[in-house]
């Protein structure tokens, strides 16, 4: 049997922050920047309560607060959700399935996907142990997931998304379920646990946009719709030889795929390898006269490879990302024709690549990511 879980860690940052302060329990919270709405800097998480006001991740601060006057505002603090996440990694890696340690597949601070180790016996019922997966992580770090469960890593990604899912209002009459809604087997959407299959995946997804699916983004989406691929459906329909003279030899195939339900990706436990490191600032004033900019970036490009010394590994591309005044975001990149360490050469690189964007236009951010070689072994 092929079975993946995909856990999810609810409204991580703003759950670790209510642990700090359980009087902020049921309350709106916004974390973001340095907690100070005059100053620019944009949403990192908001709590249901404050979501529920249309404050979203990624939002700017400022916009947040007018959505919801009465949120409480707190800084990023990393090292607290660097220390929870591992709280949370480690409580998985402590799992046994089918008598042997899971294989735990990191994604990032508030989510990993599980998978059964080598040489496992019975797996028993993935539903019941993905419950138990999740009672652990609440009993041991007081923090609430939800997980999924499918056939592969990219069924249980997006069961996650309806194990998570709450209804209300005219729909959660409608489901007569308490408030969960539920799926084409009869699952309750909104418990914590769902689960996938080959055999639910056309029920579950086919009538779903493109986009719906992990991995396809608002761009491709569009992109197929303009080949007349509207839904999962079509795309798991679609002509695999089509696909790839439309959109390309292996990205086309591998979207069918995706709308197939299809996945053959392992779950993956090797420690994550960093590619690149990458520093960026949000400047309260917009820069606009250029020996600004340029010490700027140079700082910026000294401060990523800070971080790229400690991995030994060096620079191959240097990279930068300039947001405009009001809101219009580019990126630039270069190949370097020999791999470096030279902080003088690096700075001079990300400078250079300012010839390729508009210099006419007030700067409100500038980001510089610097991507090492791989390590000996490869990633």
């Amino acid at each position: 049997m092929s079975v993946v879980l995909h856990v999810d860690l609810d409204q991580f940052i703003a759950a670790v922050e209510v642990l700090r302060r359980p009087e902020l329990a049921g309350k709106p919270v916004i974390v973001g920047g340095r907690g100070d709405p005059t100053e620019r800097a944009v949403v990192s998480t908001a709590s249901y309560e404050a979501r529920a006001h249309g404050v979203g991740s990624g939002m700017p601060l400022r916009l947040a607060v007018r959505k919801c006057p009465d949120a409480v505002l707190l800084p990023v603090d990393s090292v607290a959700y660097d220390a929870a996440s591992a709280g949370v990694m480690d409580t998985l890696r402590s799992l046994e399935w089918g008598g042997v340690p899971v294989l735990v597949e990191v994604l990032g601070w508030d989510e990993a996907f599980l998978g059964p180790g080598p040489g496992h016996g019975d797996l028993g019922d993935p539903v019941a142990f993905a419950q138990d997966v999740r009672d652990l992580v609440l009993e041991r770090t007081r923090l609430r997931s939800g997980v999924g469960v499918g056939d592969n890593k990219l069924q249980a990604k997006l069961a996650t998304g309806f194990a998570k899912q709450r209804v209300d209002g005219a729909v959660a009459r409608e489901a007569g379920a308490g408030g969960h809604e539920p799926g084409p087997d009869g699952q309750l959407r909104g418990t914590g646990v769902y689960r996938i299959t080959h055999e639910t995946w056309d029920a579950e997804m086919g009538h779903r946009p493109t986009d719906a699916l992990w991995g396809i983004g608002a761009k491709t989406a569009k992109r197929l719709a303009g080949l007349g691929i509207e839904t999962v459906a079509d795309l798991g329909a679609a002509s695999a030889e089509g696909l790839a003279a439309a959109i390309g030899p292996t990205t086309g195939p591998w979207l069918r795929r995706l709308g197939r339900g299809a996945d053959t990706s392992p779950v993956d436990p090797s420690p994550w390898v960093a590619r690149g490191h990458g520093h960026e600032e949000t400047f309260q004033q917009d820069l606009v006269e250029w020996p600004d900019i340029v010490a700027a970036t140079r700082r910026l490009c000294a401060e990523c490879l800070e971080d790229v010394v400690k991995e030994d590994r060096p620079v191959t591309r240097v990279e930068i990302k300039v947001r405009f005044k009001p809101f219009f975001t580019v990126t630039r990149g270069h190949k370097l024709p020999e791999p470096t360490l030279d902080g003088d050469r690096l700075a001079d690189e990300a400078v250079a690549l300012f010839d390729r964007v508009e210099k006419d236009r007030p700067i409100r951010l500038i980001g510089v990511r610097l991507e090492m070689a791989p390590p000996p072994g490869g990633y």
